[in-house]
Formats: C-alpha cells, sequence, structure tokens
C-alpha cells in the first residue's frame, strides 16, 4: 500500500499523542483534566486525525510487512548513544506540558525510577522504553510508529481510543479478523499475539535477548492501554501475562507523569548511565 504525504504529515509531533494519553488517564492529585487539551473537542485535530490514519491502515497484513521489514534489523548498526542523539531531533516546540526533547524524557522518566529504588533494570527500561521511536528516522509515518496499540487479527475493541475509525479498517469486514478471537484461541497469551506495529515491538525484538522478562513486558505493552487500563482483552492472555502485566502498571506513572519543566542534567547523568548501558546491552545494537 502506498500512502500519499497528505496521509503521513497531520501529526505535528510524537509528543502530540503522549500529550493526549495523559489527558486521557490523568494520575490522581496531578492537574484536573480541564487543565490539558480538551479531548472531546481538542483545539488543534492532529490527534483525531492521527488515530484516523492509525485505525484505518494498521491492518495485519500491514503488521506483518513491518515485522518483515524491520525486523530483520539490517539497516545500520551503531552504539546506543547515537541512537539517543538521533532521538533528539524528535522535538515538539508547541507541546504546552514540556519543551524536553526526547532524550531528556527518557532520562526523566529513568531518574523518577530510581529515585524510587527499583532494581537498576527498571531504571534500564525507563532510559530505553521510546528508542524505538528512531523508526521515525527511517522514514516511517508518525501513525506507525506511536499511538495506542491493540492486537490485529481479532475485533477491535470498543475500548480503543476512536473506536470509530476502524470501520474505516478492512479487517473490520474480513471475516477471518473481525469476531471476538478471530485467528486467535481463547487464553492463548500474548505471545501469540500480533499487535499493531510501532515503537514498542520494534524495541521490544531489539532487547529481547538482553533484559529481564518484566522489562521486555514493560517495553511491548507500555502503549497498550485498552488492556492495562482496561482490561479489554482479558480473554486472549494467559496466567503468565497476567502476572507481568503488573510489572507494566508500575513502569506506566512513570512514563506519562515524570516529565518537569526542568532539563536534567544530563553530562552529570551521562556517566552512571554509560555503566549501566554497558552492564546489560552489547556495544553496538542493530536497527
Amino acid at each position: 500500500m502506498e500512502f500519499t504525504p497528505k496521509e503521513i504529515a497531520p501529526l505535528a509531533s510524537i509528543e502530540d499523542w503522549e500529550e493526549d494519553v495523559i489527558i486521557r488517564y490523568p494520575e490522581p492529585h496531578t492537574r484536573a483534566k480541564e487543565e490539558y487539551r480538551n479531548y472531546d473537542n481538542p483545539e488543534r485535530d492532529t490527534v483525531r486525525e492521527f488515530y484516523r490514519l492509525n485505525h484505518k491502515f494498521q491492518t495485519y497484513d500491514f503488521v506483518k510487512q513491518k515485522q518483515a521489514e524491520f525486523l530483520k534489523f539490517d539497516r545500520t548498526e551503531m552504539p546506543i548513544w547515537d541512537a539517543f542523539e538521533f532521538l533528539n531531533t524528535l522535538v515538539d516546540d508547541s507541546d504546552p506540558d514540556t519543551s524536553l526533547d526526547q532524550w531528556q524524557h527518557l532520562l526523566q522518566t529513568s531518574e523518577a525510577i530510581r529515585a524510587d529504588g527499583h532494581p537498576d533494570w527498571f531504571v534500564l527500561t525507563g532510559l530505553l522504553h521510546d528508542m524505538g521511536k528512531v523508526l521515525c528516522l527511517f522514514g516511517e509515518p508518525q501513525w506507525a510508529v506511536v499511538g495506542d496499540t491493540f492486537p490485529v487479527g481479532c475485533k477491535h475493541s470498543d475500548a480503543i481510543v476512536y473506536p470509530e475509525y476502524f470501520e474505516a479498517n478492512p479487517d473490520s469486514r474480513d471475516e477471518r479478523y473481525n469476531t471476538k478471537y478471530g485467528i486467535y484461541e481463547p487464553n492463548c497469551g500474548l505471545r501469540n499475539v500480533d499487535m499493531s506495529w510501532g515503537h514498542d515491538e520494534y524495541l521490544y525484538q531489539m532487547t529481547k535477548d538482553y533484559l529481564p522478562e518484566p522489562a521486555l513486558y514493560m517495553i511491548r505493552y507500555h502503549s497498550f492501554y485498552a488492556q492495562h487500563r482496561e482490561h479489554a482483552y482479558d480473554h486472549l492472555l494467559d496466567d503468565h501475562d497476567r502476572e507481568m502485566f503488573e510489572w507494566v502498571k508500575k513502569f506506566n506513572p512513570y512514563d506519562l507523569y515524570s516529565k518537569l519543566p526542568v532539563p536534567p542534567d544530563t553530562e552529570a547523568l551521562k556517566p552512571y548511565y554509560k555503566a549501566l548501558v554497558a552492564k546489560y546491552l552489547p556495544a553496538n545494537l542493530k536497527f
């Protein structure tokens, strides 16, 4: 399928989605929802248009195509710090909640985790969790990189944001994919379920040989809000998924609510994080 520039342009920045997630899932004792951009009637239509494209084009066949295209990891090989430099190009100057680049967001997330005394692999997960967004720098449209993730190959849940946009998705009219279980078996386990394509799955596949399983669940499913907030896909989870999702729930607040207006002291923190990265990951990663 060929995508025109008009179709891949409407989301100004990946932060548009992240800001929207905070609106939909505010933490207790944080700013009132009214203090954020109104979700039902936003001043800007970028988020709504983002999900229109995401829900239209994230089909089972599209996911399989992207898996075949990117999971060979044959595009480049580089130190992880070069990837962080790439992420510094992903900045949204219009974001009302933070003017920080992606690298600084990752540092704020990992520092909040470290301050609470979690294991070092948990801290590293905070540092890494959005690194898969380098997909944007390989020319991928933003609706194929960020956004709430969901299973493909079965019926789309009404708990997914803007479910009405799935009407334009051909899978919703395909009898193979439009039933509750679709191509899957009851409680088959998420390891047997294909998720919509994006930075979560890409980074999971990149790091799956290096990190503890709870870290990998956090990376792979931190955008799966229909499940870890709404429990919409309990019928696909097995007991092991339910156990591991407790880690996803622990991680989520650090991702969404660690943004502060003051940037972290990058140079002062680098020695700690360079040693931490070296403890778990190879000198170079394949992208």
